[in-house]
């Protein structure tokens, strides 16, 4: 049944492209004005960043933190949206980092197909797009490590969000992206609540010499989840260990200057990938609530 589910929205999301794709409506908007179109863009960036007690984490994790080399890029060809990035962490491989024996990389990588093309004119003044969107979270361990009965202990982030997003135009904050998701985990082959995120980049001073200083950030919130024993085998309590909702907002001030930035990030968690604070899910007493600072030097391709 949960294959067959997926199996569905995978033929839908077939569907969808392919009806975009050779509608001869699909296009009203500029999406298809010009080679390039007139609203293609792309940019990276590279990041050099440390996290200072970044969750979810033991409490008794013996280090605070670890330093991590993030590419990032995003932009928009046609009708496809992207945003995504890859992170390498504890480069020199220390053994004071806090990603010591941990998997070494993460990948985020979140899809959107832009639907404003089947309409001449969006129904909402402040609605500039929406979107069939999509996101996916990677680790480095890469592979699904549960069955019908056990997971292990080592398993890797692999999951998958399908849904709905839009851009908006909203007052002081500039257009901002928000998507409403349902959460399929790829581990555990199981539907599991939904997801609502946004995000924004707003300048909102600008320097004598062109720089300016940038308030930045995203919120992602899980609502909806499930902690039954068919998805938590390893728990001995999953009333204890996990919760039915969590989530975090970053929230980062950043300085620009032609293509350099420096910023700094203040992220605040509750109950974070729906792991419950003060529970047992990393071992003893496992820290899901609170802040974690982030520290980051940009170089701009």
């Amino acid at each position: 049944m949960k294959s067959n589910c997926l199996k569905s929205y995978w033929l839908l999301s077939v569907c969808l492209i392919s009806f975009i794709a050779f509608n001869p409506f699909a296009f009203a908007t500029d999406d298809n004005d010009g080679i390039p179109p007139s609203n293609d863009f792309k940019w990276m960036n590279l990041n050099l960043m440390y996290a200072h007690k970044e969750l979810p984490r033991r409490d008794d994790e013996p280090n605070d933190g670890h330093d991590y080399l993030e590419l990032e890029f995003g932009g928009r060809s046609g009708i496809l949206d992207l945003y995504g990035y890859v992170d390498v962490f504890n480069l020199t491989n220390s053994d004071n980092s806090d990603k010591k024996d941990k998997p070494k990389m993460f990948m985020k990588f979140a899809p959107r197909l832009s639907l404003a093309g089947l309409f001449n004119n969006l129904p909402w003044g402040p609605v500039t797009d929406i979107y069939f969107s999509t996101l996916f979270n990677w680790g480095g361990g890469g592979a699904s490590n549960c069955n019908e009965t056990i997971c292990i202990e080592s398993e890797d982030a692999n999951s998958s969000f399908w849904g709905i997003g839009s851009d908006i135009q909203m007052p002081w904050f500039g257009k901002m992206g928000l998507n409403l998701y349902g959460f399929y985990d790829l581990n555990r082959k199981q539907w599991n609540g939904y997801q609502v995120s946004t995000s924004w980049f707003t300048p909102f001073y600008t320097l004598q010499n062109g720089s300016f200083i940038a308030y930045q950030g995203y919120i992602d919130y899980q609502f909806g989840g499930k902690r039954n024993k068919s998805l938590y085998p390893n728990s001995e309590n999953p009333d204890k260990d996990h919760s039915t909702s969590g989530g975090a907002m970053f929230n980062g001030v950043y300085w620009h200057y032609d293509k350099f930035a420096l910023g700094y990030g203040l992220k605040l968690y509750s109950d974070i990938y729906l792991i419950k604070d003060g529970g047992n899910a990393f071992g003893d007493k496992t820290n899901s609530s609170g802040a974690s600072h982030y520290f980051a030097i940009t170089y701009k391709f």
